[in-house]
């Protein structure tokens, strides 16, 4: 939900603009839940949460800048494709071992994301109409790079332990804040959004934080090769809300990877 508001937010001004606001807001959020939701300040715990932000906000700067540069068609569904894979060969790694339906659920799940991903019908004719665009060395390692940092935050948010509230939130907000800021003075591009894109940048701080939390505690009773899976499905929502709320058209491809999806968490929730 917050990555479609924030998406129509960014119509109307640039990307950049609207986390400037939307960050800051969202650990104000943390900040005023996390006395009433209780929990312990561990170093360990605090340290994967900064690692989590920092991760994030690298990863979003990279993945707008691989935009700006490559052809969506290549960028949006190759860093989906190890956003949802690399948590599941670190979690491999370190032990877990899913059920047998779970395991195609992943590879199901990895087809999905790679499907919705990919661009509607108006926007590819948009995109080639405007210029043609490479998927150069530069943009292959900005793809690579923001698809690992993504991957990386959702590592960080598993290690978190369970006993720290959302205080380990709080400071993945706010290296996540700083990170934006940096990049934007850095750009000369710091200039908060005004208006209907200021009010939208509110309402994706209160998804924002909605969506982190739940994802932090669903690390904490599940398993990092299925969770991260699931969380890395979030472009189906996405897709759906926009065809729903703005009427936008979805070729078949993403039609089907809507489907799959469903299909792949069905299979994940039974493991």
């Amino acid at each position: 939900m917050s990555d479609f508001v924030g998406g129509v937010a960014s119509r109307r001004v640039a990307a950049l603009r609207v986390v400037l606001v939307s960050y800051p807001l969202s650990l104000l959020i943390v900040l005023a839940l996390a006395p009433f939701v209780g929990g312990t300040i561990t170093p360990a715990g605090m340290a994967w949460g900064a690692a989590s932000g920092l991760a994030g906000g690298v990863a979003v700067w990279w993945f707008y800048l691989a935009l700006a540069e490559g052809p969506m068609a290549v960028v949006s569904p190759l860093t989906a494709v190890i956003v949802a894979g690399l948590p599941v060969v670190v979690g491999l790694a370190l032990g877990e071992r899913p059920g047998p339906v779970a395991y195609i659920g992943i590879v199901v799940a990895l087809v999905a994301v790679v499907l919705v991903s990919r661009e509607s019908p108006d926007d590819a004719t948009a995109e080639v109409s405007a210029r043609t665009l490479r998927f150069t060395k530069k943009v292959a390692l900005l793809t690579f790079g923001s698809g690992v940092a993504f991957a990386l935050t959702f590592v960080s948010l598993h290690q978190i332990g369970d006993d720290g509230g959302l205080w380990p939130l709080a400071l993945q907000r706010a290296f996540a804040t700083l990170v934006v800021w940096a990049v934007a003075l850095a750009a000369h591009q710091f200039a908060p959004p005004r208006g209907m894109p200021l009010r939208l940048a509110i309402y994706v701080s209160v998804l924002d934080v909605v969506a982190n939390a739940a994802m932090m505690y669903a690390f904490h009773g599940g398993m990092l090769s299925l969770v991260s899976v699931i969380g890395a499905l979030y472009p189906a929502a996405t897709v759906l809300l926009a065809m729903v709320m703005l009427g936008e058209r979805v070729g078949r491809s993403q039609q089907a990877g809507m489907l799959l999806a469903l299909a792949a968490v069905a299979m994940i929730s039974v493991a």
